[in-house]
């Protein structure tokens, strides 16, 4: 446990979710009070149960659209962890009014209510699919043009600035990390993303319909998401004030034919179909050397390792309920208005 962390409390609006439950085990597991604030839009309360009875937990069920429900959770928190938000493409594109609202209008007035209230840090949680479309072939750092090419990155790319315009006069310190398509084992375990989406279909036993299995993207475990959100948040405040840094592996720029081929030398016994023309463009390779050398970090998982795990959880039944439960495994509707 690390005794620096001690009574360090950290606030996580979408702490529910995907990456913010494998956060959560990540600080408490590290001495940190967590409290959890999410509006459960895809009705995945269960992904909490686990950490009720922790004595250094706390969870709280509102909307990061309700001021007040926001002023609240703010009161006594030492870090703000900003997961929350309409989380991928095609949601955002199936309730555009409410990923304006949650993902940029919402989350801007977080950041300036954080404001004055001794909060120390505020790492947002971006994406690298604000660099969207790229015509080369060299990795995209930092410093390279933003290319949004949804909905979704628009948002993020919207409240990024809202950050870095407002960082000097911010009592914390603020932190946009634009993490790499994320993957692995969670409580609120997600089907709808590419490894465990390509992976799943292919150890059912089903035929996988690829779309343009060249274009490239990053990967990053959701264990390494939450250690990297950690590292930020233990970080000399002159590394991590105002800066943005692309959260992910140097070894983990796959194209999707290589997912295909990492899940197909993982014992699968579905059938690929490669088409072109998907309604996703993205295409792009990120470098993450800033981070990595910045903080000597080195992520500790990887595809290749991680896809027979999921090759023989499907396998042994433990993800039979997927087909019946779409929403439980996945972003594609809400349960709010």
């Amino acid at each position: 446990m690390n005794t620096a962390a001690l009574q360090r409390h950290v606030l996580i609006p979408g702490g529910a979710g995907y990456v913010g439950t494998a956060l959560t085990r990540e600080l408490l597991d590290a001495g940190y009070r967590v409290t959890a604030f999410d509006a459960l839009l895809y009705g995945h309360g269960f992904a909490v149960q686990q950490f009720l009875n922790h004595p250094r937990y706390r969870f709280v069920r509102g909307d990061i659209r309700d001021e007040s429900a926001i002023a609240a959770v703010l009161d006594g928190v030492d870090h703000v962890v900003l997961l929350a938000g309409l989380v991928g493409d095609p949601i955002c594109k199936k309730y555009p009014d409410l990923a304006r609202q949650t993902n940029l209008e919402a989350s801007m007035r977080l950041f300036d209510m954080a404001m004055g209230r001794n909060i120390d840090r505020f790492v947002f949680a971006s994406t690298c699919s604000n660099y969207g479309l790229r015509e080369t072939d060299d990795l995209a750092t930092e410093e390279s043009e933003l290319n949004p090419v949804s909905l979704y990155a628009e948002t993020k790319v919207a409240f990024e600035k809202h950050i870095l315009n407002n960082a000097n006069r911010a009592d914390f310190s603020a932190t946009v990390l634009r993490f790499a398509t994320a993957y692995g084992f969670s409580q609120r375990m997600r089907f709808d993303l590419t490894v465990s989406e390509f992976i799943r279909e292919l150890a059912m036993g089903n035929e996988l319909l690829v779309y343009d299995e060249h274009t490239w993207r990053p990967y990053c475990h959701v264990v390494d998401i939450s250690r990297a959100i950690r590292t930020v948040l233990e970080a000399d405040e002159t590394d991590v004030r105002a800066e943005v840094f692309n959260v992910g592996s140097p070894d983990e720029n796959y194209t999707k034919k290589m997912i295909v081929e990492i899940a197909l030398a993982s014992g699968v016994s579905g059938t690929v179909r490669y088409n072109e023309g998907g309604v996703d463009p993205r295409n792009y390779r990120v470098s993450v050397e800033k981070f990595r050398k910045r903080f000597n970090f080195s992520n500790s998982r990887n595809v290749r390792d991680e896809a027979p795990l999921l090759v023989g959880a499907v396998t042994s039944g433990l993800f039979d309920d997927v087909a019946l439960r779409r929403n439980h495994y996945g972003n594609y509707s809400i349960d709010i208005g």
